[in-house]
């Protein structure tokens, strides 16, 4: 897949089929309209496309509150990627785009630059000045321009309609299961090991520290099964996420033990996997306490993941 990261890098493009969104989740929704352009560009003999911001709206629209991402940029381009998708237009949400007309936005980027023979997008898609075009107006300046539009009906599950939003919530909230079946895939945090206060590896349970990261959602405190990949692999581990209430003052950080492995990995990147919530954090009265309870949620883990057969 090769990624335009701006307009004027996009030159003399050949037909395409354009799939548009924020995709800022690339969750089962997204995955749908994804997985429809590139057979529409198979079938075609065309190019398939997604049309997507390097930066999420809500960060010229100074007047909103910010929005947490769900995915870093990296591990949005490697999901499309491996959807079959040949072009990532990945293009800064600027103030020119922002104040552009529907009509205008559809001419000179859609048409103009890209070279749109279809279009794809959910019922909800907005673009344009004040977020003024929809679906509709894209029926309308297609039908002028001469190019297909297929609009994707709400995609539900369990009765709920599946969105980012709703999605930041589950996260937000705990429940790892739920986010799993909504982004069909289960939600993560990754990052570079810092040191700790290597407290764990003093009673028996050594831990690989990774920051929170501000800008991304990220899960209640509490303790989670989960599965860590390092170098490739994938191992069964037990996480905290937290501020380690028992031993002292820190930020909030995820904290994971991993099962039968014994590297060091100081200044290594991992990602979590977020399987289930088992607990809230709180604070013990010692660390004999701590200890004590540690060894019992690890005996829970280790149960689970020996029934998945992943330990």
């Amino acid at each position: 897949m090769k990624i335009f990261n701006s307009l004027e890098e996009v030159k003399d493009m050949e037909g395409t089929v354009v799939a548009l969104g924020n995709f800022d989740g690339v969750h089962r929704g997204h995955q749908q309209i994804i997985e429809r352009t590139v057979k529409s560009a198979e079938a075609a003999g065309l190019k398939s496309a997604v049309f997507t911001f390097s930066n999420h709206t809500r960060t010229i629209l100074r007047d909103l509150p910010p929005v947490k991402n769900i995915l870093y940029p990296e591990e949005k381009a490697s999901i499309i990627e491996s959807m079959g998708i040949d072009y990532m237009f990945n293009i800064p949400f600027t103030e020119s785009i922002l104040t552009m007309s529907p009509e205008t936005f559809v001419e000179e980027i859609l048409v103009g630059t890209f070279n749109i023979r279809e279009a794809y997008c959910g019922f909800n898609y907005r673009f344009g000045h004040k977020a003024a075009g929809t679906p509709e107006t894209l029926m309308r300046e297609g039908f002028k321009h001469d190019f297909g539009i297929h609009v994707q009906e709400p995609f539900k599950i369990n009765g709920i309609v599946v969105s980012s939003t709703y999605i930041r919530k589950l996260i937000e909230e705990g429940k790892m299961e739920e986010c799993a079946l909504f982004m069909g895939r289960m939600y993560s945090i990754g990052g570079e090991v810092v040191v700790g206060n290597k407290l764990g590896r003093t009673i028996g349970f050594p831990t690989s520290n990774v920051m929170i990261d501000e800008t991304m959602a990220s899960p209640p405190n509490g303790v989670y099964i989960t599965y860590c990949t390092y170098n490739g692999t994938r191992y069964p581990s037990i996480t905290n996420v937290g501020v380690k209430p028992t031993v002292g003052t820190y930020k909030k950080n995820v904290e994971t033990h991993i099962f039968n492995f014994d590297r060091e990995l100081y200044g290594k990147n991992i990602k979590v996997e977020f399987i289930k919530r088992t607990r809230e954090e709180k604070k013990f009265p010692g660390v004999k306490e701590l200890s004590a309870q540690i060894e019992s949620d690890c005996i829970m883990a280790k149960a689970y993941h020996r029934e998945k057969g992943s330990l």
